[in-house]
């Protein structure tokens, strides 16, 4: 009952600029934080308000393993910097969902497991679509000015470690080397960008049944 309420206030906090106008919405935070499924949920309380949504993942839009890895597969630097494909992003997602836009977007730029990279047909979202994207770094410089609202969820990594030990079979040591290129990179995230400040709508998920708002600046 805690989490429907929390989704459901986060739903009424999605701008409804009128005029046909798309709106985009960031659900960030750090690996294993709950994002997609908050993500997913977003969607459908969201579409119960009568409003159309398209979900798109920023993991559809990874760099190939070239450009990931130059830096070694191990450097947190490397994953900060080179992980995501932000021009790819841009033109196949935000740009068509912004001021202007044309609605017509593409909702992946490359495949994980085969690396290969992708160019799929447009499709067309509908007119006052509600953009939902999960992913990591979505506060950075060059795509925090992009939405209209964004959600951090807030969960420290000594519980992030454990459910991705859970989720992928890593050390549920946080500071575990093997843990080192994601953490560390969320670090510097944290320290270059400050996503708890910059964020719309900051989420303690820890308990993942009952997700507690620490501070929403939205219109509910």
């Amino acid at each position: 009952m805690e989490r429907r309420r929390v989704i459901e206030r986060v739903a009424r906090s999605v701008p409804a600029p009128g005029g046909g106008a798309c709106v985009r919405v960031a659900i960030d935070g750090p690996d294993a934080s709950g994002k997609t499924t908050l993500a997913d949920e977003l969607a459908a309380a969201v579409r119960a308000l009568g409003r159309p949504v398209v979900r798109v993942r920023l993991d559809d839009f990874h760099n190939p393993r070239a450009v990931r890895y130059q830096r070694g597969r191990e450097s947190p630097e490397g994953f900060w910097r080179h992980a995501f494909n932000y021009a790819r992003f841009r033109t196949d997602v935000l740009d068509p969902f912004g001021p202007g836009g044309e609605r017509r977007y593409r909702p992946a730029a490359h495949d994980l497991v085969t690396d290969a990279d992708l160019t799929p047909p447009p499709l067309t979202a509908p007119a006052g679509a509600v953009l939902i994207v999960d992913g990591l770094f979505l506060h950075r410089d060059e795509l925090v000015e992009s939405w209209d609202l964004t959600v951090f969820l807030d969960v420290p990594f000594t519980e992030t470690a454990k459910r991705m030990a859970a989720r992928d079979g890593t050390d549920p040591d946080p500071e575990h080397p093997g843990n080192r290129r994601y953490m560390n990179a969320q670090r510097i995230y944290f320290t270059t960008c400050d996503p708890h400040r910059r964020a719309d709508i900051v989420i303690d998920n820890q308990d993942l049944s009952a997700p507690r708002v620490v501070r929403n600046r939205g219109p509910a």
